[in-house]
């Protein structure tokens, strides 16, 4: 009985996959490898513009807004940061990749690409207003 149980759900699954997998491709159409790159690109712009404001600007007053981001550049200055950055975006990413495989190895590669997807798209619109409003700052 528990087996018959589990395998209706799976096909239930299995019905939603392609709806939520469409959902995915509305938020990301393009290959899931160019995400990638974009965060890491985007990683890194983030870094140069927060040195930049902060350095370059002139502007005394502005720090860095994250409060662990703050803490590791009051502590270790902007190596700290950077040290920072690297393990935040690497765990943020060897999270998705990791769900992202796991689906894909039990047969969801819908689901594989939209947890993939929903994970990374907010870390994605957040740093791009983040690295706008350094640039911005920047030149004030």
């Amino acid at each position: 009985m528990t087996k018959d149980v589990i395998k209706k759900s799976l096909e239930v699954d299995r019905s939603r996959e392609q709806h939520i997998e469409a959902v995915s491709r509305s938020l990301w159409p393009w290959r899931e490898s160019w995400l990638l790159a974009l965060v890491g690109l985007l990683a890194v712009l983030d870094y140069l513009s927060t040195f930049a404001a902060l350095e370059l600007s002139g502007n005394k007053y502005l720090y860095e807004g994250g409060p662990l981001a703050n803490w590791a550049l009051q502590t270790a200055g902007f190596t700290g940061l950077f040290l920072f950055d690297i393990a935040i975006i690497s765990i943020l990413l060897l999270t998705a990749l990791t769900i992202r495989f796991l689906y894909f190895k039990f047969g969801f590669k819908g689901f594989g690409r939209t947890a993939f997807v929903v994970m990374l798209v907010p870390y994605v619109m957040a740093t791009m207003a983040a690295i706008f409003n350094n640039v911005v700052l920047t030149f004030l």
